[in-house]
């Protein structure tokens, strides 16, 4: 073979192997980054109606007003309760941090206490003021906290979805693994399982209604379902307006008890 042709050879050899990278599918890790670092917005707030549903098919509604900013040390939100009485004043603030094994940082105010209480790495595992989602729920995982992998695809509603399983490398957290339908258009999670330590279904969450305000995805109505309990949380957002320059100093824990 001369020159020429052995050139020839390896360019060919370059060309496909670079047409084979190019079409191939993201790793888990990378999909599941790619979920965490969609555009957020600078901030959006709204306004959220909470519905819990008991296993008798009883409903409970509940409003709130939420706040959400994206800062330089991360993402921070707010959720104050309006009503009904027995909740109204009763606030709940998260903090995430875009650094890798930075766990968030999370408390409540309740009126009755006058006092604000921060939530414990014990207690994220409790029950979101009785509904069906936990305070880790509402927390905002790091994709290295968990293992990941892509293992089919599917479509949702129209969308054509990765699959992606996720196991925490920390045996001891909240659940034992987590399945994840990432939408490839979004790249919003828009149904999630979680599994329990015995590797039984716990819980589904499923979006059924995501709409782009200001070029950020929102998600404006979803339902956490306990299916071992037979009940379930439904949330719509409501009134939504994105990036109308909320401050870093509302997020405080003098704005928890002041309220919005």
């Amino acid at each position: 073979m001369n020159a020429h042709a052995n050139r020839v050879l390896v360019l060919t050899a370059a060309l496909f192997a670079a047409i084979a990278l190019y079409a191939a599918e993201p790793s888990g890790t990378e999909i599941m980054q790619a979920v965490y670092d969609r555009p957020q917005g600078k901030d959006v707030q709204g306004n959220l109606t909470m519905t819990l549903v008991d296993s008798k098919g009883k409903e409970r509604v509940r409003s709130l007003r939420q706040v959400t900013g994206t800062f330089a040390s991360g993402e921070k939100k707010l959720m104050v309760f309006l009503s009904p009485a027995d909740v109204r004043g009763t606030s709940f603030m998260n903090w995430s941090y875009d650094e890798a094994g930075r766990s968030d940082d999370q408390w409540i105010y309740l009126p009755a206490l006058k006092r604000v209480k921060r939530i414990s790495s014990e207690g994220r595992g409790d029950s979101f003021m009785g509904s069906d989602f936990t305070y880790d729920d509402l927390g905002d995982r790091h994709p290295s906290e968990d293992e990941h992998r892509v293992t089919g695809s599917e479509s949702i509603a129209g969308e054509d979805c990765w699959i992606v399983e996720s196991v925490p490398r920390d045996p001891k957290d909240l659940y034992s693994r987590t399945v994840t339908w990432v939408s490839k258009k979004t790249m919003v999670g828009v149904k999630r399982e979680y599994y329990d330590h015995r590797g039984a279904l716990l819980k589904t969450l499923t979006i059924s209604k995501l709409e782009s305000i200001s070029d950020v995805w929102v998600i404006l109505k979803t339902e956490m379902r306990n299916v071992q309990k037979n009940t379930s949380t439904r949330i719509e957002f409501s009134e939504v307006k994105v990036n109308s320059g909320i401050p870093e100093d509302e997020f405080t824990e003098r704005a928890m008890t002041r309220g919005l």
